[in-house]
């Protein structure tokens, strides 16, 4: 990495530090690409192919759209709940994405900055559709031969990849500290 590049991002992690909600613009920016991207996609789903009276279309050998109402969390989890379950996980998930701001107001970097709103505007999307719904949908269906995954949506995409991007920064974020300061 040159110097240059190392002074740069040294200089947007102090920025980071000395003020809190630097990077909070493009995590609210992610969430609200992720929001509209969900949104939108399950608009058109719902209003545009009709999905519910069709119930599956193949797209592709290994991918359909199928219609599932999910009254669960993830991978239709936590089924059980009832018309209660709409007020206790939308409140629940509304929970999450108010301690999802406040890490995002301290995030160190974009990196987590973006993951975070992926993973707030998913998770407010779902929110959104369990609210007017009364369930959540979930339409995309991949699968090769017998081997089949659970039918989801962009929301859940978008919460998986925001994870996921967690989990690389706490990876690398931590390599490289530990190179730059001589611990590794």
């Amino acid at each position: 990495m040159s110097s240059i590049a190392a002074l740069r991002r040294a200089g947007a992690a102090e920025k980071a530090r000395r003020f809190p909600g630097f990077y909070m613009p493009i995590g609210i920016l992610a969430a609200l690409i992720v929001l509209l991207a969900d949104q939108g996609s399950k608009w058109f789903i719902l209003e545009t192919v009709n999905l519910p009276e069709k119930h599956q279309i193949v797209l592709l050998p290994v991918l359909n759209l199928t219609m599932v109402w999910n009254r669960g969390v993830t991978f239709g989890l936590l089924n059980g709940f009832g018309p209660a379950g709409i007020w206790i996980l939308g409140g629940g998930a509304i929970l999450i994405v108010a301690g999802l701001l406040l890490w995002m107001r301290r995030a160190e970097n974009r990196l987590i900055a973006i993951a975070l709103g992926m993973i707030g505007g998913g998770a407010i999307g779902n929110v959104i559709d369990r609210f007017r719904f009364g369930a959540v949908v979930d339409f995309i269906h991949a699968h090769v031969g017998e081997l089949s995954w659970f039918v989801f949506n962009v929301a859940d995409a978008a919460i998986v990849i925001g994870v996921a991007l967690l989990i690389i920064d706490t990876l690398i974020g931590r390599t490289q500290r530990e190179t730059r300061t001589g611990e590794g």
